[in-house]
């Protein structure tokens, strides 16, 4: 790339950036559409959990091959084969048969929810590595517009939180799925006609080995990603959720409507905030003035903060012993400044990723790391309905001070890899 970015580049990342705003609505409307409308069944904390659990394996699987795929055949096929899986994935979801009994219910919702996650994390490789090529050098370039990115993207998710519990609260489930899914098809079609060079094509003689990493630096971020997105999703995925349900709906359908509303409003302000502060992390964090050895220092030190918060919920929750007006009160507060703490985290291993690796090996390495990303979510969805189950919202809370010390501890051997570049 040239010291400013090229027009091509610059409506190319555009582009991409657009299309992975409209894929990342659907997903966040999914999540909660299929959350709440299973909860509202009966399904218990470890069914709901199940219900992502191929979503998240799917992700590990896909992000290993998808950097290999988008070498050989260039970032616009995986792209577009994300976008189009999604419209299938919806259409299928919409096909589910209330009178299904409870296993075979959940075994559907799975399959899908695993082709969903094959499509998302195809549609988010190809977004992030778009931004190591496009992206201008000078100023920081790179920091920001893969904060911009991933805080933008983020933003939209959260609303999508909003839309998918709204719209089964005022349409049901069948009629907002097929919804999302034409909409989708429309963005998918815009895409495959209007989009703009600036982005490369593949490389025949791209290997499938060439995905595991040698770079010590990009194994111990991936290792600390792991433990960092499984310390949100713990909570994230069905805790919360679950937890401000019981504590909000009244039994009633007009109630049960108001607790989706509710907690869809609080999950959409919870990714809207982690987003903006993303997408601020630059300017907050003053990359222009800082070398990518600060940098590692920088997110040694947020990820060390973050972990007080989780900790100090989970000792309010213990001592509380039941939901509570004050515990409530506490703990959305308490989350909300995880939100901000947690989007520094999220921000600072996003750019490091795309600052340790080579344009050559960017989708391999943005692969390999993205997989630890989904392996993160996988520990933490699957935890997040456990520790629920055996021991509530403390459990829940301190399983993700646990996992936030490992990612510390992670982050703390990047200062002994590779010898840090010159300042940003």
């Amino acid at each position: 790339m040239t010291e400013s970015a090229r027009p091509e580049g610059l409506a190319a990342y555009i582009a991409v950036t657009a299309a992975y705003w409209a894929f990342m609505l659907t997903d966040g409307a999914l999540r909660m559409l299929v959350l709440l409308h299973f909860n509202s069944l009966g399904f218990s904390p470890i069914q709901l959990a199940y219900l992502f659990v191929l979503y998240e394996i799917a992700g590990v699987v896909t992000n290993l091959s998808a950097g290999w795929i988008a070498a050989r055949f260039g970032l616009t096929s995986t792209l577009y084969a994300g976008l189009a899986l999604q419209v299938v994935a919806l259409l299928a979801l919409a096909q589910l048969d209330p009178a299904w009994s409870v296993a075979a219910s959940v075994v559907f919702v799975m399959a899908v929810q695993g082709l969903s996650g094959v499509a998302k994390d195809l549609a988010k490789m190809s977004s992030k590595s778009a931004v190591k090529l496009l992206a201008p050098e000078e100023d920081a370039g790179l920091f920001r517009w893969v904060a911009l990115l991933t805080g933008s993207k983020n933003a939209v998710k959260g609303l999508g939180f909003l839309l998918g519990a709204a719209a089964l609260g005022l349409f049901g489930f069948v009629p907002s799925v097929l919804g999302m899914a034409a909409v989708l098809a429309v963005i998918l079609l815009g895409v495959l006609l209007r989009m703009p060079g600036g982005l490369p094509g593949g490389r025949k003689e791209a290997k499938f080995r060439e995905v595991f990493s040698k770079n010590a630096r990009v194994n111990w971020l991936s290792a600390a990603r792991v433990f960092l997105f499984g310390a949100r999703d713990v909570w994230f995925v069905v805790g919360i959720p679950i937890y401000f349900y019981a504590v909000l709906s009244d039994g009633t359908p007009e109630g049960n409507r108001a607790a989706f509303f509710m907690v869809g409003t609080f999950m959409a302000v919870w990714v809207i905030l982690y987003g903006a502060v993303q997408a601020a992390a630059p300017r907050l964090l003053r990359a222009r003035e800082k070398s990518e050895r600060q940098i590692v220092g920088e997110a040694r030190f947020w990820v060390g903060t973050l972990f007080f918060v989780p900790a100090f919920l989970a000792v309010a929750a213990w001592i509380a012993g039941a939901p509570a007006g004050w515990l409530t009160g506490l703990v959305v507060a308490g989350l909300l400044v995880f939100g901000g703490l947690f989007a520094l985290n999220s921000s600072l291993h996003s750019y490091l990723i795309l600052a340790f690796t080579s344009s050559r090996r960017v989708t391999m390495d943005v692969g390999f790391y993205y997989m630890a990303n989904a392996a993160g979510r996988l520990i933490g969805t699957v935890a997040s309905g456990l520790t629920y189950q055996l021991g509530g919202l403390p459990l829940c809370l301190g399983t993700a001070a646990g996992f936030i010390a490992l990612s510390w501890l992670a982050i703390g051997r990047l200062s002994r890899g590779e010898p840090a570049s010159s300042p940003t």
